[in-house]
């Protein structure tokens, strides 16, 4: 178990209040989610599907972040209706490869799957992976962008502290028709420009934390045709949980944060979000 998975070890938060309108997870690692947990809740894909739909979040995105992770997701996404699978090689996880070439034919060969609704999550990630791994990063970014474009797929973006490179890069290559910037943490500014793209960006519970007034500022500016909801669990569990595992059910938390920071009205931010989703990802059933 890696040491990011060990950090977000120990007990589940309990349950909250449902929304009023189901939404969708955009982004979340069951896999993870499941592994090395210190209690049993959500203790299979089956309990964590049920836990999240008594709390309004009737759709998930398993999101790959290497070869094993994205057929994983291919799998769970054929047995279960309620889940749709990306598939990538994460920013970090392109460095290590031995044979990336060979693993990105293996993630073009997932991509052609039809419960493979996305490629990613991918990108740029400066904080994990320092200059020596960038030249990989940015081949592996290039290429996932092509294998977006080439099976019609939407882009999902990893971007921590690459601002700058990440819309360069989709500039020079051309953006698929629908880009999600996953876990979006730029400020009012780079919301901007991603909204003029035509990007969704996907807000997760880093949005509770008390340090995020940037990207508050960010969301209250974003349209609700332009906003997605994730929970990246088991990592960023909202306030007041953060630190604890996060799951699907959590997704309300974050949900009525953003209500509050938009000031719309709880009932229509869901109906915005789920259509956005299905706009994104298409039809899961």
């Amino acid at each position: 178990m890696s040491a990011r998975e060990h950090s977000r070890q120990g007990a589940f938060p309990p349950p909250t209040e449902p929304l009023p309108v189901a939404v969708l997870d955009s982004h979340t690692h069951i896999d993870i989610t499941l592994k090395g947990r210190a209690d049993d809740v959500p203790s299979t894909v089956a309990d964590a599907l049920e836990k999240a739909k008594a709390a309004g979040v009737d759709r998930l995105v398993q999101v790959g972040v290497d070869v094993e992770s994205s057929r994983w997701g291919v799998q769970v996404a054929q047995e279960h209706p309620e889940v749709v699978a990306t598939v990538a090689l994460h920013p970090n996880d392109a460095p290590r490869q031995k044979d990336l070439d060979g693993a990105l034919r293996e993630i073009e060969r997932l991509a052609a799957h039809p419960r493979v609704r996305g490629i990613g999550e991918t990108g740029l990630d400066y904080f994990r992976t320092g200059d020596d791994g960038r030249k990989a990063q940015h081949e592996s970014f290039r290429a996932h962008i092509a294998i977006a474009k080439r099976h019609g797929k939407t882009l999902v973006i990893h971007d921590r502290d690459a601002h700058d490179d990440i819309l360069r890069v989709l500039d020079e290559e051309g953006a698929p028709d629908q880009v999600v910037m996953h876990c979006f943490s730029g400020d009012e500014t780079f919301a901007r420009e991603c909204l003029d793209r035509g990007f969704l960006l996907s807000f997760a519970g880093t949005v509770t934390f008390g340090n995020a007034g940037d990207l508050r500022a960010a969301a209250a500016v974003t349209p609700l045709d332009g906003m997605l909801v994730e929970t990246d669990a088991p990592f960023l569990t909202p306030v007041p949980f953060r630190g604890r595992p996060n799951a699907s059910y959590l997704i309300p938390l974050t949900v009525r944060a953003l209500a509050e920071v938009t000031g719309h009205d709880l009932a229509a931010l869901c109906a915005a979000i789920s259509a956005n989703g299905t706009r994104a990802f298409g039809e899961w059933r």
